[in-house]
């Protein structure tokens, strides 16, 4: 490879980088893939094309996401993001060879529907990571993304494409006809200016449905900073974590409180049997201080454990006892009360590595390499809990994203769809350290309430606990590594919003035109002239 085309590509990715939440370069995003179009049309050799590409993308991953690596497994964050990286050239060398049989808009939609349609893969699969999706680089300005409640994140990864592959075009315009300065901005440059200003513009006309007072709700929110590696999981102290996140509700519940949330894996930190609930001196002493304020119910974390029934469905990853005995372990979500009712909803979306190891049904011998990162460690289980937390006396519907679940804008739709009126958001993000892995994942939430139009309160073990609106505002950020409390008026709404009620078409469409491309490059494969080289 030469010295120049590997300078582009380092450029690239450090490019990417800094268009990144949490920098505050995020218009370079528009800028970002055009010295990668350009090594597509000067690279020749497939090999070098690929160590290109991947450079790049890994300088990306390795700049955004390095604190993946702050687990007991450091070298778990060196493959996250060099298998990433690698999954991120797929894409590009389905555009590189599409240039072989298409003319040159026919390789730009290949582009955009191969990028689409691997985003929307990695949001499916086990070895799901949307974490990179284009559509989240403009978490930032919600003012710029209204419009993502009709077309959800994938509409913000079109815009990024589309406008990286005008400037491009522009860019090679004005070289082959060596234009002059003032041509480019009058003949060439208005449509990549306009792609990226006009989606801006229109945002500022679409606004959120007015929130209706008669649905206002009170929400206390607890942030108990409770250490994830040397506190949290120690064994013997549970009660003393439920004491001290009791003392901080007190601070701040009164007669209008509705709802108080407590952050991921607040209680039973090593695990609790979800038939016996009633009977953890955890449940009496929260039901007690309840009591106080009866129409209060508190959302919470909690680590849960069922045991299989011979009657039940077993998973086949579930795990067995030594006496036979097969049972599970979830990241769950509690919902309690002055009732004896307990609602428990369990995490579907779980980490690859950590919480959940790929594919292990195909390949059993791989429980044995689980992360511990606290707790129980090996595998999560998704058999499923209940959807929503519901409360119908107050016609309030929560759906408690746990954490990493909040990443995924097709997963929280789905349940708007299914008439969450509220939404929750408990994390630990504790884990990743002082990094910008919790700052992105509190940005992200904004994209959230934008694509879903719902209030969301966040809680955070350590940081940063807020309130957000339907609009993508955050009011009320708590400081990382401090304990907190706040106190808010949320809404429960009911309007669904064309992306929640539709799904994500723009993905859904990418798919389809995929599986066309892929068909027609198989077939020219054996028709003689199908080829083009015109677009080199």
């Amino acid at each position: 490879m030469k010295l120049r085309s590997i300078l582009i590509s380092i450029i690239t990715g450090i490019i990417l980088w800094l268009s990144w939440p949490t920098m505050p370069f995020t218009p370079l995003i528009f800028i970002a893939f055009t010295p990668l179009l350009y090594l597509t049309e000067k690279v020749k050799h497939r090999a070098a094309y690929f160590r290109l590409v991947f450079l790049a993308f890994l300088i990306w991953n390795v700049g955004s996401t390095w604190w993946v690596g702050n687990t007991p497994v450091p070298a778990s964050g060196m493959f996250a993001n060099s298998f990433n990286a690698f999954l991120m050239t797929i894409p590009f060398m389905g555009y590189k060879s599409s240039r072989k049989r298409l003319p040159e808009i026919g390789t730009y939609f290949a582009l955009i529907v191969f990028w689409l349609t691997f985003e929307y893969i990695h949001q499916t699969w086990e070895l799901s990571w949307p974490w990179l999706v284009l559509g989240n680089a403009f978490a930032l300005h919600p003012g710029w993304i209204q419009w993502y409640e009709f077309t959800g994140a994938s509409g913000g990864t079109l815009w990024v494409l589309l406008s990286n592959i005008l400037v491009y075009s522009a860019w090679k315009r004005a070289r082959v006809y060596d234009y002059s300065w003032k041509e480019i901005i009058t003949k060439l440059s208005w449509k990549p200016l306009l792609m990226i200003i006009f989606p801006v513009i229109i945002s500022q006309f679409i606004k959120p449905v007015p929130d209706n007072p008669a649905e206002k709700v009170g929400v206390v929110i607890v942030q108990p900073n409770i250490d994830p590696y040397d506190e949290k999981f120690a064994g013997g102290n549970s009660m003393q974590q439920v004491e001290k996140l009791l003392r901080l509700t007190a601070q701040k519940t009164d007669s209008n409180t509705r709802y108080i949330v407590w952050p991921e894996t607040a209680l039973f930190p090593m695990g609790a049997d979800e038939r016996e609930l009633n009977f953890t001196p955890e449940i009496i002493a929260i039901r007690e201080f309840l009591r106080k304020f009866p129409q209060a119910k508190i959302i919470s974390g909690a680590v849960t454990t069922k045991r299989y029934s011979s009657t039940d469905e077993i998973p086949e990853i579930a795990r067995t006892t030594s006496d036979g005995i097969r049972w599970d372990v979830f990241n769950s979500a509690i919902q309690i009360d002055t009732s004896t009712a307990i609602q428990v909803y369990h995490k579907y979306e779980l980490v690859p590595g950590v919480e959940l190891i790929p594919y292990v049904k195909y390949m059993a011998f791989m429980k044995s390499v689980a992360l511990d990162m606290g707790g129980i460690s090996g595998s999560y289980g998704r058999t499923p809990g209940v959807e929503l937390l519901t409360n119908p006396a107050a016609n309030i519907n929560v759906f408690p994203t746990i954490c990493y679940e909040s990443v995924f804008s097709n997963y929280v739709a789905s349940h708007c769809r299914d008439n969450a009126n509220l939404l929750v958001i408990i994390t630990n993000d504790g884990w990743w350290g002082n990094t910008e892995g919790h700052r992105q994942h509190m940005q992200y939430a904004r994209i959230r309430a934008i694509e879903t139009r719902r209030w969301i309160a966040r809680s955070a073990n350590t940081g940063i606990s807020a309130f957000v609106d339907p609009a993508g505002n955050i009011y009320q950020p708590q400081p990382y590594w401090e304990e907190a409390v706040i106190k808010g008026d949320v809404t429960s709404r009911h309007d669904i919003t064309f992306y929640v009620k539709n799904g994500d078409l723009i993905s859904r469409g990418a798919i389809i035109f995929c599986i066309l491309l892929l068909v027609h490059a198989i077939f020219s494969r054996f028709i003689p002239g199908a080829n083009v080289e015109n677009n080199q």
